[in-house]
């Protein structure tokens, strides 16, 4: 099986797509964004050994809003 990602332009394609799933040839499934960004979270956890600090996060957050209002 294989997924790929597409973007409904006209929504006589959304119709087509629907028949073809009728036909069983396709499965049509809604992306859950909030799903999907706790599973990256969960990636990203996993490979790290030890979660930052707070103290490392203002850091970052400072060198960050630092660098954007110098331009």
């Amino acid at each position: 099986m294989e997924t790929i990602r597409i973007d409904i332009l006209n929504p006589k394609a959304k119709a087509l797509l629907k028949d073809l799933a009728n036909l069983d040839l396709i499965r049509i499934r809604k992306e859950d964004s909030e799903n999907a960004f706790s599973e990256v979270l969960k990636k990203f956890r996993s490979k790290s050994d030890e979660a930052p600090s707070l103290e490392d996060i203002t850091k970052e957050v400072e060198a960050v809003r630092k660098a954007r209002y110098e331009k």
